[in-house]
C-alpha cells in the first residue's frame, strides 16, 4: 500500500514564504511523477505543479508560475514545493501525489495520479 504524507504548511503572513515536504513509501518513490495540487473551501482541487522523475521536467499552473518552485531529492526519497511571495489566494490544503505513469512525463491532470496524501494546511493572511 502507498502512504503519501505532507508536511511544512502552516500560517503564514501575505509576501512570505513556505516549504512543504512529501515522502512516499510503499512504492518506488524516484521511479515516477509527482505533484503538487491544492483544494481550497468550496472550490475543486486544481493543479500546483509537476515534476518528472529525475527533476528534469516541471510545469506549473500560471497563478504560481514564478512563486512557487517545485523540486525532488530521490536519495531522500522527498519532494519540495517552495514557496514565496504568498498570497491570500494561495491558503488552501495542499495535496501531494504520485503518478503511476511514464517517468519522464510530468502530470497536470489529477486523474493521473493514483496516490495522495491527507493535505497539509496553508493558510496566507493579509
Amino acid at each position: 500500500q502507498v502512504h503519501v504524507v505532507e508536511s511544512g504548511g502552516g500560517v503564514v503572513r501575505a509576501g512570505g514564504s513556505l516549504r512543504l515536504s512529501c515522502t512516499v513509501s510503499g512504492r518506488s518513490f524516484s521511479s515516477y511523477p509527482m505533484g503538487w495540487f491544492r483544494q481550497a473551501p468550496g472550490k475543486e482541487r486544481e493543479f500546483v505543479a509537476a515534476i518528472n522523475w529525475n527533476g528534469g521536467s516541471t510545469s506549473y499552473a500560471d497563478s504560481v508560475k514564478g512563486r512557487f518552485t517545485i523540486s525532488r531529492d530521490n536519495a531522500k526519497v522527498t519532494l519540495y514545493l517552495q514557496m514565496n511571495s504568498l498570497k491570500t489566494e494561495d491558503s488552501a490544503v495542499y495535496f501531494c501525489a504520485q503518478a503511476k505513469g511514464l517517468r519522464e512525463a510530468v502530470y497536470t491532470s489529477r486523474y493521473e495520479y493514483d496516490a495522495w496524501g491527507q493535505g497539509t494546511q496553508v493558510t496566507v493572511s493579509s
